[in-house]
């Protein structure tokens, strides 16, 4: 009796394979096919070169957003004032670099809604080209980035580029402006982390000589002072002035 059960088993679990394979092989597959072929006109070539640069921007564009917005000094500041406290890997690099993308939103808020309005939504309503709404598209976020931009960085690459001296903002090409916002950005972070450094500075050096004055100098002081720079990052609501600097250095 059990053997005859175990057959009948075996038959019925066969049945149900053979069954969900057929029903599996009933439906379709998409096929997906991609090919390089010969383009029988120079327009095809135009359009096959477009699609090339579309993916080669898309690839670029973390990059390109990280370089070019207030990405950059937001997330460096908030790194350095995690190392300044001590508390090792808290907040998680998760949490550090999602706030920071919550201010960039934020800080760029205004310069995005301008090229919503004057390129996005007029080119999606075909009222202008492609070409005109990426030249309005660039304008707001050059001026962004020429307000942060030092003049002295941007001078060094205007001088490196052999470029004559620029009468305007508009003479200065793009690929001159980037490079020297993005080391403008650099030294504005590091000088706001060295502003935000010196306080915990403090703390460390104090608790350092009162634990060598009192003998103890075999224990970490990291160890006493990292709950003093807690406390002291708590109650001068460090978080909130951090992210109030920020924000209202890029006004």
């Amino acid at each position: 009796m059990n053997k005859n059960r175990i057959k009948i088993l075996c038959l019925t679990l066969m049945a149900l394979i053979i069954g969900g394979l057929s029903a599996t092989a009933q439906v379709g597959i998409p096929n997906i096919n991609i090919s390089v072929g010969d383009a029988n006109s120079p327009q095809e070539f135009s359009k096959g070169l477009q699609i090339l640069i579309w993916l080669t921007i898309l690839t670029l564009a973390p990059s390109i957003f990280i370089l070019t917005t207030s990405f950059t000094r937001i997330v460096i500041v908030l790194s350095i004032t995690r190392q300044a406290i001590g508390v090792g890997q808290l907040p998680p690099s998760q949490v550090i670099v999602g706030l920071a993308i919550m201010l960039t939103f934020f800080v760029m808020a205004p310069t995005i809604n301008t090229i919503n309005e004057q390129a996005f939504q007029p080119y999606v309503n075909n009222k202008i080209t492609q070409k005109v709404a990426l030249q309005r598209g660039l304008e707001p976020l050059r001026e962004f980035m020429f307000r942060q931009t030092d003049e002295s960085d941007l001078a060094l690459f205007v001088r490196m580029a052999k470029l004559d001296k620029p009468a305007s903002t508009d003479d200065i090409p793009t690929y001159v402006l980037m490079p020297s916002f993005v080391i403008s950005e650099l030294k504005t972070a590091f000088k706001i982390g060295f502003m935000i450094f010196i306080p915990f500075l403090v703390i460390d050096i104090v608790i350092s000589s009162i634990l060598v004055s009192m003998g103890m100098m075999f224990l970490p002081p990291v160890m006493i002072s990292m709950p003093f720079k807690i406390v002291l990052f708590v109650m001068v609501d460090g978080w909130h002035l951090i992210a109030e600097s920020l924000i209202t250095g890029f006004s």
